[in-house]
């Protein structure tokens, strides 16, 4: 085990509600807050948050050409077993190649 020491400035309100949680809550917890908090932000800066499923099929489509879209369509054994591995359930692989379907009949993205 090792210690770990860090410095924040907190108004009082601040101060007694970061100490109830780190006296209340395992690290185990306190660490899984912080990456669930990390993961968001990154969310945030990279434009694709939003509620539930929409975010991760809005991240893995919104950057996908007509093309791209075609050959995940046309491989799509394997890209099912890339999303299972990333812990996609089968509703959301589902609202994903539907998403890519569309990109395919669209003629709205680019060749």
């Amino acid at each position: 085990m090792k210690e770990f020491i860090f410095k924040l400035y907190l108004s009082d309100q601040q101060n007694r509600e970061v100490r109830n949680y780190f006296n209340f809550l395992t690290t185990e917890m306190i660490i899984f807050g912080l990456r669930f908090a990390y993961s968001r932000s990154m969310a945030i800066s990279g434009g694709y948050l939003m509620p539930g499923r929409k975010s991760i099929v809005k991240k893995e489509t919104h950057m996908l050409n007509r093309s791209q879209a075609k050959w995940r369509l046309e491989n799509w054994k394997s890209i099912i077993k890339t999303y299972r591995n990333k812990g996609y359930s089968y509703p959301t692989i589902s609202r994903i190649k539907k998403e890519m379907k569309k990109i395919t009949e669209s003629g709205n993205k680019k060749n």
